[in-house]
């Protein structure tokens, strides 16, 4: 039997094994079933809310098993310097060319300045201004993610924020501090607010703030489920980006599509571990040439034994009676990475309306999107891209409603405001208006 399993829609019980799948990849279970992990992270953040620095340096010792005093949290600014210094220059010249790119992206995406407008002497406008200080979080645990310092703080950036500060886990094997290419691409970007603490420790540092740490307004950027549940304990404290969890794919595919790339691209996400991927297909033909291909590439791969446990638990290829019930599937499924590998590629992914990202067309893996492209690789995950969207340059960018009435302007609305202040019981509201009106 190979690693991936197949299930067809016309199975009598595809309905259940799909509510099964969507079961374990949505974020229900995190938000309201794991009541444990939930009352930990509200702890940790109570923990950090009263104790401040002793607290975090108290739960850095604990979780990261690192040991820190609180005048050490913040990376010297020569420790930056010299990590930029020593970093591969074929990394550096990689990452100069993303950034480039997403700062181009979020610069034409980025909202425009409107003129304000009057109308019978009532004048109306927006305002535009960015977030003063903006927290990133970068997961260097596992892996040092260089491409989200990338992906989280250029947009940022573009927005006009002054003060980003960047946290990351430390590592002992990195003396007690962050991933050199961590600390190197923060110089690049000219961030030099740098911090090494992690996890919901660091969450709450940055939304309530500390001695050594001054509190942000907005918290970005990827992490464990213990990041994600200590952003939605503060949020509204703090604006958060999304909630969002392991990584995901979901590629539509007929019978034009080269099976190879298809399980590479499924690799691609089940190599996170956790991270899952998800096939839908019409084709039977394609979908077990798919299993084949899997099973040969999985042998090829450095993380191999973590990633067959994800493609056995967190993948599956589906065969679908038609590519109208393909479409279907997908808007349900919701995917953070959606990529359609059709012969009609652009109008199959015109009709997916529930994406966090689209890749479309048989050259468009999940990779260029997730290091080189232009937009944020920090997307919606669980079935949250139904409501929630990329990261991009305007969620760091608030918005102010202008008014201005002149004197006959409220002469003309004063009956209207006046009539619905009454109806709600407020009379000071309606006052308010007359006053002026009666002189």
């Amino acid at each position: 039997m190979g690693n991936l399993k197949i299930v067809q829609t016309r199975q009598a019980d595809f309905r259940s094994q799909w509510r099964q799948l969507l079961g374990k990849l949505t974020l229900q279970a995190a938000l309201l079933d794991d009541t444990r992990r939930l009352e930990q992270v509200r702890q940790i953040v109570a923990q950090v809310r009263s104790g401040k620095d002793a607290a975090l340096a108290e739960l850095t010792a604990r979780i990261d098993r690192v040991e820190l005093e609180p005048r050490e949290f913040r990376v010297p600014e020569p420790q930056l310097q010299e990590a930029h210094e020593r970093m591969d220059p074929e990394l550096l010249a990689a990452l100069r060319q993303s950034i480039a790119n997403v700062r181009e992206y979020q610069e034409a995406i980025k909202v425009k300045h409107i003129d304000d407008w009057t109308q019978d002497g009532v004048r109306l406008g927006v305002r535009y201004r960015p977030i003063r200080r903006v927290g990133v979080c970068v997961p260097g645990a596992s892996a040092p993610l260089v491409s989200t310092a990338v992906m989280t703080a250029v947009p940022a950036q573009v927005a006009g924020v002054k003060e980003i500060a960047v946290i990351s886990a430390p590592k002992p094997e990195h003396n007690n501090s962050i991933h050199p290419d961590i600390l190197g691409v923060c110089w690049e970007l000219g961030i030099t607010e740098v911090y090494r603490i992690s996890g919901a420790q660091a969450v709450a540092a940055l939304a309530f703030g500390t001695k050594t740490i001054p509190k942000v307004d907005k918290i970005v950027g990827p992490g464990g489920w213990w990041v994600q549940l200590a952003k939605k304990e503060v949020y509204g404290l703090v604006d958060i980006d999304s909630f969002a969890g392991p990584s995901e794919v979901l590629i539509l595919a007929d019978d034009s599509a080269n099976p190879a790339w298809v399980a590479a691209d499924m690799l691609s996400q089940a190599e996170h571990a956790p991270g899952s991927a998800v096939l839908l297909t019409d084709s039977e033909s394609l979908a077990a040439a798919v299993a084949k291909q899997l099973d040969t590439q999985l042998d090829q791969l450095g993380r191999s034994e973590n990633t067959r446990q994800c493609v056995a638990e967190f993948c599956r290829a589906v065969v679908t009676r038609d590519i109208d019930e393909l479409v279907e599937l997908a808007n349900e499924f919701a995917a953070e990475h959606v990529q359609v590998q059709c012969r009609d590629s652009e109008a199959i992914a015109e009709r997916v309306v529930n994406a966090g990202a689209m890749f479309i067309g048989h050259h468009t893996p999940v990779a260029t999107g997730d290091y080189l492209a232009g937009p944020s690789h920090t997307l919606p995950t669980g079935g949250s891209a139904r409501f929630f969207s990329a990261l991009n340059v305007n969620d760091f960018i608030k918005q102010t409603s202008v008014i201005g009435y002149d004197e006959q302007a409220l002469q003309n609305a004063a009956k209207a405001i006046e009539a619905m202040a009454n109806a709600e019981g407020l009379d000071a509201h309606a006052r308010s208006v007359s006053r002026r009106v009666e002189g």
